[in-house]
């Protein structure tokens, strides 16, 4: 009988050893449940799960259900949250903000060349990830940022002419210059506090979105949309250094390599997913989709890169910035 306890007590430590050595980890994002990166996240999780036979199981919380991406950021960098996909958090690092550098890319091609694979900003991205003790494991470009407004665009292609339209803004230095330079009156304020703003007529619009991040969050409050290529908007997949290193290490392989494939199948659908949620706004919430000439974009850039980018530089590391856009030829 001894014998039989024995052997019964050792099968039933080999069983609680196999189940100690799985891991559950909570993924934060920012989009509500059955958006577009919701569904892809959890396609994302499934392969985890399938690649490391059920070791890794990866529980997604949306909506910013586990706080605003600032402070989830904070607590990946301390431990307290295994894992997000979301916009880079720039309070911990002001430097983060080259990652939404306005008008940095014209085009998806030169997106993907600063931001996919190898490229200048996604590097750099990955290395000040790695400085609050968080890696970078993937890339995920969601569109070209424009401008969400509540009433009639006033001269939207002219960025020579102040509009009188004040408009929320991410706290973020960039965003602010870059609605003053367009011509709008940029008001800082957090995102959580920006839909009753604009219903109350405390501003007019929004910019540092684009067509789907509108749909999803303000579509009842917009009128009208300005595809304005403000910004190039990526967010990442990261995971806390703690929580990757308690994998076994044939699991965090089996993760990054699903993280890498997540990210290429993004890359070949981002651009048509821009323009289907353009659509959508236009189809589904009745705004009018203004349209601009390559002159007008020509112009906004122009006027963003002449008066803010310096400005933006100062703030980054003038000698730092100017070395990545350097790498892209700007």
């Amino acid at each position: 009988m001894k014998h039989l306890l024995t052997g019964t007590a050792a099968a039933a430590l080999i069983v609680l050893s196999g189940i100690a050595s799985a891991q559950d980890l909570k993924m934060s994002h920012v989009r509500p449940q059955d958006a577009t990166i919701d569904v892809e996240l959890r396609a994302f999780s499934a392969a985890v799960a399938d690649a490391t036979g059920g070791d890794v199981n990866i529980n997604l919380f949306p909506a910013s259900a586990l706080g605003d991406y600032t402070t989830v950021q904070e607590r990946i960098s301390v431990g307290a949250i295994d894992m997000a996909t979301q916009p880079a958090a720039t309070a911990a690092d002001r430097r983060m903000q080259i990652s939404s550098f306005p008008y940095l890319a014209n085009s998806w091609d030169e997106a993907r060349a600063a931001y996919g694979p190898n490229g200048p900003v996604r590097e750099v991205m990955a290395g000040l990830y790695a400085e609050q003790d968080i890696t970078m494991l993937a890339a995920y470009p969601v569109y070209f940022g424009g401008i969400s407004l509540n009433t009639d665009p006033v001269n939207p292609g002219d960025p020579s002419q102040s509009n009188g339209i004040k408009v929320r803004v991410p706290g973020i230095k960039s965003f602010q210059l870059t609605g003053q330079a367009l011509g709008y009156i940029p008001s800082p304020i957090p995102f959580s506090e920006a839909f009753t703003a604009i219903q109350t007529g405390v501003v007019d619009g929004v910019i540092g979105s684009g067509a789907e991040g509108y749909y999803a969050s303000f579509r009842d409050v917009t009128k009208a949309y300005v595809p304005a290529n403000t910004h190039f908007e990526v967010w990442y997949m990261i995971i806390s250094n703690g929580s990757l290193a308690e994998m076994d290490p044939e699991d965090a392989e089996a993760l990054k390599t699903a993280a890498a494939e997540f990210e290429a199948q993004r890359w070949t659908v981002a651009e048509e997913d821009q323009g289907k949620w353009e659509q959508r706004l236009a189809d589904e919430v009745g705004a009018t989709i203004v349209e601009l000439t390559d002159e007008q974009l020509a112009a906004m850039a122009a006027k963003v890169r002449a008066e803010v980018w310096p400005e933006v530089l100062e703030d980054v590391g003038a000698e730092w910035g100017q070395a990545i856009l350097d790498q892209l030829g700007q």
